[in-house]
């Protein structure tokens, strides 16, 4: 029996593995203006028909939700059900009395569901009450705002959301930031895990054993490491088989895994992203001067074989790829990583052993690497959504009970009995394949808000509990002890050991006006110097005139626009 149900709980966990991980690579940020505390009335309160306040835990008669939905590809579904009309939307009738209807539903690939959302704007459609969109889409969920057709949320929140959700938004006050509009809260964040894009090297700690080297904490020991991984491999590879240091920078120089922007971070600077100055003002990183530094480091590296030649060409998911092949020796990435790829490696090399390690530091003591801002999107309400309230009856219920579940609770097995679980005959727990008809992926897409409801620090305090040797007991702790593999509890105490120098990009607003002309320019002269000075084409100093470009390009104007919007939203 107790085989069974471990054997059902790592196959539960897989699948919840698999909805955090596409909420991790998703994928992809604020101050109240409204400080109203009333709270949620208690349930006493809430069964006259004559009651001024509307908020109900369950309505009868039902209240209709309008919603649009953008379905993820890796989405399934089972019993012919669909995103319109399956599991999740009985529940919220049968246990909230919300009937969700769907204008429309589209395939969210390439863009597909920002691109029709625009255009049902555009061509001004029937828009839906409820609508959540990725952090990605600032301009769409702007241009909504300024339409006129969504309405400010922030009195509405502080008068209906229960106390966790509101705890949950406390963690950092700034996620509301970019949702401000004349000091308004218009848009609901839709909150994320903390530190989920923060990251560290794992390092191939049987390599680092075998030559009896320690773990680098300056630059000038990680590049010993390097060259000794290269030219004295204790695996036995060939120097042209090894790849000392896997990053990539197809797509940017500032990303989630095989990421190489602690690299300029060593000389004071962290690329692609708007960082405080000195004087408190607001920075764009990339033309800092120690990115010069920084350029000249991976030119190095490059010529020297410590990085990939094809850096360049390089995606996240590529950089991966000799990691879990055996052949690479460091790799930056988040601290779950040990779950997801590293955990394969080992298939392909016996006795492969990776470990969580610091950022090193640069000449002068220096570290730096971009820090994760907790959302994950926004959610927008219609100004004429008859009954608003019901959308904080719906998002309670998940705070409640699915964002931090409890032993013993509704979803201590999963989320939707049939689907992600169920139980033989016996009683036995079934997961996976084991389920009758098979497991669904993802199912926390099948609510209105993205992945259901996440308290950020949830994670992160399973496993520092872990990490203390503690024994799991609610779900969260089981979840990352049986699949997130063997390092992360480690791997979240070495992160938060560095948590200083985690710096999140401070400019989380709408595009300013000169960006919507300028930044595509801007963008593309940044990634062709950078490039052409890594592999050699431009001289060092070809980085002087790409900042004196980029400031005469709009890159100045921007600044000082950027610099406004952070003034006004700060109050300063």
């Amino acid at each position: 029996m107790k085989a069974s149900l471990r054997r059902a709980w790592l196959m539960l966990l897989a699948v919840m593995m698999i909805v955090s991980l596409l909420a991790a690579c998703s994928g992809n940020s604020n101050q109240s203006a409204d400080s109203s505390n009333s709270r949620t009335p208690p349930q006493s309160e809430q069964t006259s028909s004559t009651d001024e306040n509307p908020y109900r835990d369950k309505y009868d008669p039902p209240v209709t939700i309008t919603t649009v939905w953008g379905v993820d590809p890796a989405l399934t579904f089972k019993y012919g059900e669909t995103i319109e009309n399956n599991v999740a939307t009985r529940w919220a009738l049968e246990t909230l009395g919300i009937e969700i209807k769907t204008l429309w539903s589209v395939t969210d690939t390439n863009g597909a569901f920002a691109t029709k959302l625009r255009l049902a704007l555009t061509n001004r459609q029937e828009m839906p009450d409820v609508v959540t969109l990725g952090a990605g889409e600032t301009q769409l969920v702007h241009d909504l705002i300024e339409s006129g057709l969504y309405r400010e949320v922030g009195s509405l929140f502080d008068k209906y959301a229960n106390d966790t959700w509101k705890r949950a938004m406390e963690l950092d006050p700034n996620v509301w930031l970019p949702y401000m509009k004349d000091g308004q809260r218009m848009g609901i964040p839709v909150l994320d895990y903390a530190y989920n894009h923060d990251y560290l090297l794992w390092i191939r700690q049987d390599w680092l054993d075998a030559l009896g080297m320690e773990a680098p904490e300056t630059l000038e020991e990680l590049e010993a490491v390097m060259e000794a991984f290269k030219y004295n491999n204790p695996q036995g590879l060939s120097p042209d088989e090894v790849i000392p240091l896997s990053i990539g920078f197809k797509n940017t120089m500032n990303t989630w895994m095989g990421d190489p922007s602690w690299v300029f971070g060593m000389f004071g600077s962290l690329p692609e992203q708007w960082n405080e100055a000195e004087d408190g003002s607001l920075a764009y990183g990339s033309i800092h001067p120690g990115m010069k530094q920084g350029l000249a480091k991976l030119k190095e590296w490059l010529d020297k074989g410590y990085i990939p030649f094809e850096a360049a060409l390089w995606d996240e998911n590529k950089t991966a790829e000799p990691a879990v092949a055996g052949t690479a020796g460091i790799i930056p990435g988040p601290y779950w990583m040990s779950g997801w790829p590293l955990l394969d490696t080992e298939k392909n090399v016996e006795g492969a052993v990776w470990k969580p390690h610091k950022i090193p530091m640069g000449p002068d003591g220096t570290a730096m690497r971009h820090g994760t801002h907790y959302i994950n999107g926004v959610t927008l309400l219609h100004k004429d959504f008859e009954h608003p309230e019901a959308f904080f009856t719906y998002q309670n219920y998940l705070f409640e009970h699915l964002a931090d579940p409890p032993e013993g609770g509704i979803y201590q097995y999963g989320i939707f009995e049939g689907y992600d679980y169920a139980f033989d005959e016996e009683g036995n727990l079934l997961t996976g394949d084991d389920i009758p008809g098979g497991a669904v992926t993802a199912p926390l897409r099948y609510f209105l808000v993205r992945d259901g409801a996440r308290v950020p620090d949830a994670q992160m305090k399973a496993l520092l509990k872990l990490a203390s040797g503690k024994e799991p007991t609610t779900f969260r702790e089981k979840e990352v002890a049986m699949h997130y593999g063997p390092e992360t509890p480690n791997a979240a105490v070495v992160l938060l050991e560095q948590e200083e120098i985690s710096k999140k990009d401070m400019f989380i607003g709408a595009p300013t006006e000169t960006m919507k002309t300028k930044w595509d320019y801007l963008q593309k002269i940044e990634r062709e110097t950078f490039n052409a000075i890594i592999y050699g084409d431009k001289p060092l100093d070809a980085f002087d005139q790409f900042v004196q470009d980029w400031l005469a390009g709009g890159g100045e104007q921007i600044t000082k626009e950027v610099n406004e919007w952070y003034r006004n939203t700060l109050g300063k």
